[in-house]
């Protein structure tokens, strides 16, 4: 019996070194890939090879991304059975793809946020050297958060790597701490945010639906406006962070269009109104048409949003490839200026093929590495069903839109995460879900009443001065009976007070999150630091 228990543990570990080597052969051929293009590219560039070594770098950094940050997006939909693992994977594979390559950022500060002061560096190999280590540094700490299944923020990785390598390359007065102090804020404002709105929405929710008798007269009504409402947001936040970089040819062929240099929030607001307008109106007729054969309960209600949440999960995948992949691919896109210009930009421009290199390298990398994050975000921190994911989708987007437009530095992995860990918390908050709540309450309440009508009848029953053998056999039943209710009472009151404490968020995984969260700008810092040096060491 236990060998053959030692067999299967075999075959099962065998199966599973297997499928390592594959996806590390997969990843490793995508490396080659982008390492012989970019050789076969730049070969007759002066510095060519820390180019070609920096692109290596970038689309390691580039899997990494699509391993941990792009479960943030999907996660919640996987965790509420919207999507499955694969579909989902698909989905955020495709647009993470199209968001880079239709709306990543033509021209972008590839020192996030003015983090040092560019003229520090003594000259552009210096400069390459610090982006190269800041672009492993980032890239090694994802990995290594990836696998302790701790979502933390890519662009925070980016910020610790750049701030590592510029101490390291020019001391501790290149750094801009007042930026730096934005960023720190941003770990408190992000997840504190998000958890608060993705609340609001989930007790609005039940406050309009789920708590009321009519449960499916109440969707009617509700479930149109939540909609809308997301319809709304999703097309604000697209509109302000997708369109910003294809803004002024939008606006070349829309000339009613205000000709500013990105969309303004008026005119996106405007954007959002009218699609929820058509949203409401879409969603108001085809649950009217659904409503005769939906039951009334939950189960019914979660189905009404599983479409929402998918087009959640799919423009969150977007709007994450038109932004945060500009952001990432940053310091190869300084490197690449650099090294062709021979000199050191604030700003530059960022070629199609290193977005193409963030794009594609996300893709790779959710595809092969991403399935342990997306199970983390969607099931191992609070559980979830369709209408926790939908506040949760709706609040990262709100979120978004409500802190850039106070000027407030946010993370959308922090917002997303925070949301999650909002909803477990509202979920503890409300301890029981109403109806059960209500139930064994009664339950206990009608249990105790008929215990006292035991107790006072053996009291009478003790009480007799005559007593016959009747008596006696029902004064022996009673006492039976009235043990047996004492457990019962017993019982109930175990399992409420169990409910009453059941903690909905998982504490472990909070402070491991929390803790990865503290530690990413410190730990990417130190990191790059120390791979800056090693670089210098051998240039010199």
């Amino acid at each position: 019996m236990e060998i053959n228990t030692i067999k299967k543990l075999e075959k099962k570990a065998l199966k599973s070194s297997g499928f390592d080597f594959m996806r590390l052969g997969i990843a490793l051929i995508f490396i080659v890939i982008v390492m012989f293009y970019t050789m076969a590219t730049t070969g007759n560039i002066s510095n060519s090879m820390f180019l070609v070594v920096a692109t290596i770098f970038g689309a390691y950094m580039a899997m990494n991304i699509g391993a941990n940050d792009v479960a943030n997006n999907v996660g919640p939909a996987v965790g509420s059975k919207a999507l499955s693992l694969g579909g989902a994977i698909l989905i955020a594979a495709i647009f993470e793809v199209s968001g880079a390559l239709i709306a990543g950022a033509d021209v972008t500060n590839t020192i996030r946020k003015g983090i040092i002061d560019l003229n520090a560096f003594s000259n552009v190999d210096i400069f390459i050297w610090a982006m190269m280590a800041a672009l492993l540094a980032a890239a090694l700490w994802l990995n290594l958060a990836t696998y302790f299944k701790a979502p933390v923020s890519t662009t925070h990785s980016i910020v610790g790597g750049v701030m590592g390598a510029g101490i390291a390359s020019g001391g501790f007065g290149i750094v801009h701490w007042a930026t730096m102090g934005k960023i720190a804020a941003s770990w408190i404002i992000s997840p504190v945010l998000g958890g608060l709105i993705a609340a609001l929405f989930l007790f609005s929710i039940k406050k309009t639906i789920l708590f009321q008798d009519d449960k499916i007269q109440a969707a009617r009504k509700w479930v149109p406006v939540f909609v809308a409402i997301m319809a709304w947001a999703f097309t604000t936040y697209l509109t302000l962070k997708g369109l910003k970089h294809v803004w002024s040819d939008i606006t070349d062929v829309l000339n009613f269009l205000p000709h500013t240099k990105k969309p303004t929030f008026g005119v996106a607001a405007i954007f959002g109104v009218i699609i929820a307008i058509i949203t409401f109106i879409l969603v108001k007729a085809n649950i009217t048409k659904k409503a005769q054969t939906l039951k009334n309960d939950r189960n019914a209600i979660n189905i009404l949003f599983t479409i929402p949440l998918v087009f959640a999960a799919i423009l969150l995948s977007f709007a994450h490839g038109a932004n945060d992949v500009a952001n990432a691919v940053g310091p190869l896109a300084a490197i690449n200026d650099a090294v062709i210009n021979g000199g050191i930009s604030s700003k530059s421009g960022i070629p199609l093929w290193v977005m193409a290199i963030g794009g594609f390298g996300i893709a790779v990398g959710l595809a092969l590495y991403g399935p342990k994050l997306i199970k983390t975000v969607g099931s191992e921190i609070t559980e979830l069903d369709q209408i926790r994911a939908f506040s949760i989708a709706l609040a990262a987007a709100i979120t978004v839109i409500i802190a850039s437009q106070l000027g407030l530095p946010v993370s959308s992995t922090h917002i997303a995460v925070g949301a999650v860990f909002g909803v477990g918390f509202l979920r503890e908050f409300m301890k029981l879900e109403k109806d059960n709540e209500e139930i064994l309450k009664k339950e206990l309440e009608k249990a105790e009443e008929l215990l006292k009508i035991m107790v006072i009848e053996l009291d009478e029953l003790e009480r007799k001065d005559n007593k016959e053998k009747e008596d006696y056999e029902n004064i022996v039943s009673l006492y039976e009976k009235i043990d047996g209710q004492e457990k019962i009472i017993k019982r109930l009151r175990k399992i409420l007070k169990k409910e009453e404490k059941t903690e909905y968020v998982k504490r472990d995984m909070l402070k491991k999150i929390v803790a990865a969260w503290i530690i990413t700008v410190p730990v990417a810092g130190f990191f790059s630091a120390i791979i800056f040096f090693v670089i210098k060491g051998m240039m010199l």
